[in-house]
């Protein structure tokens, strides 16, 4: 007899918390296979990423025994060789032994496309003005530069580079930490948050369903009923806090997740590619000044949102930045971003035998011996990227 199909359980948006697991309501939410798709697209590229940072730190080959050793690469079950040797459009793997390994120019060129330093002046300065304090911790900050589009020196070129805006200080409450603080604070109208230049009216947010999504009356009425309420912006500081009191009525409790909601919609704007893991987002929570479980304000708003879970990471991407999978308005660095995934996504589609020379042998005895050189201890799983992310 075959198992009954899983429960799926109804969307929780504006509800009062259940007692479903946070895997339930993750496991339950309604699939959008375009958003999957795009997900899974990526994990290669951010799998392969802190060897590309340490490939394009360098200006020569680098050994790569050393470099796998070095780095925490959690690559192939089979080994870091079998993993590069299925990018050969990216990576170029050099012979004889010991191997070396570089980028290719046609990832070097992609890869070095960058927003213009105005560009990231003024994506730093919101991603602070968003912060309660105008402060947020640098580590964070490092977590996310590279979906910001904020460049490599970044603590040099951008924060050292306009002491009029930005100020690094120790962290009082962490050795060997900083706090970045916004030294001018702007005024709430020389930002104007991204949801305002395409909401329909006052309050609310465009909502874009996913295909199949069952909308009822009950529902329509509520998604109605929330679009109404008034919120703080995001770059308003937020004079009703629940605090530590874990008893808030439902309408503050609601004003707060709408505000959360405006915080969320605005970080993704400002990212390159509309999308961001959800653990990254996290480190932000309290320096926002985040009352609710981001990850449930996700899933709650499938109109605004899509949760895809890919990869044993959770991704969240802006949905109306997207339209059939592609960025609806993209820029340099969004579309350099898109053609290194589909780099990656041919693989080694219609190269035929063209690598097929006197390093294919070298590499091919160095992959053999890849388990006693160390590689395997280190790469233990296909883009198995950790899944320790802040619930």
């Amino acid at each position: 007899m075959p198992p009954p199909p899983p429960l799926r359980l109804p969307a929780r948006l504006l509800h009062a918390p259940g007692k479903a697991t946070s895997a339930q309501h993750v496991a339950a939410r309604h699939i959008d296979h375009t958003f999957e798709r795009l997900a899974e697209a990526h994990l290669p590229l951010v799998a392969a990423s802190p060897l590309i940072d340490a490939l394009r730190a360098s200006p020569e080959p680098l050994a790569l025994p050393g470099l796998a050793r070095r780095l925490p690469l959690r690559l192939h079950r089979r080994g870091a060789l079998h993993f590069l040797r299925l990018f050969p459009r990216v990576f170029h793997l050099r012979a004889p032994l010991p191997l070396s390994l570089s980028l290719t120019p046609a990832a070097t060129a992609l890869l070095a496309v960058a927003a213009s330093p105005a560009a990231a002046v003024r994506t730093l300065h919101r991603l602070l003005a968003m912060s309660e304090s105008r402060s947020l911790p640098l580590r964070a900050v490092f977590r996310v530069w590279r979906e910001l589009a904020l460049p490599d020196d970044f603590e040099e070129s951008v924060v050292a580079g306009h002491p009029d805006l930005f100020r690094l200080v120790p962290n009082p409450a962490e050795h060997n930490t900083h706090i970045l603080h916004l030294v001018a604070d702007p005024s709430i109208e020389e930002f104007t948050p991204a949801v305002e230049m395409t909401r329909p009216d006052r309050y609310h947010f465009k909502l874009q369903f996913p295909p199949g999504f069952k909308l009822t009356k009950e529902y329509r009425k509520k998604v109605k009923e929330w679009q109404q309420l008034p919120y703080v912006g995001p770059y308003e500081v937020e004079s009703q806090r629940a605090g530590g009191s874990k008893r808030v009525s439902k309408l503050a409790r609601r004003k707060m997740e709408k505000r959360a909601v405006g915080i969320a919609h605005e970080f993704l704007s400002l990212t390159v590619e509309k999308m961001v893991e959800v653990e990254k987002f996290s480190q932000f929570r309290k320096w926002f000044g985040i009352d609710v479980n981001v990850r449930d304000v996700f899933l709650d708003h499938p109109g605004i949102f899509y949760l895809s879970a890919k990869g044993k990471r959770h991704t969240v991407f802006l949905r109306e930045a997207y339209d059939r999978g592609r960025v609806v308005e993209p820029n340099d660095v969004s579309e350099a971003r898109r053609e290194l995934v589909e780099l990656m996504l041919l693989r080694r589609r219609g190269l035929g035998n063209a690598n097929s020379n006197a390093n294919v042998a070298s590499i091919d005895t160095a992959e053999s011996r890849e388990s006693s050189d160390g590689f395997s201890e280190h790469e233990e799983c296909l883009l198995e990227i950790s899944d320790t992310h802040e619930q």
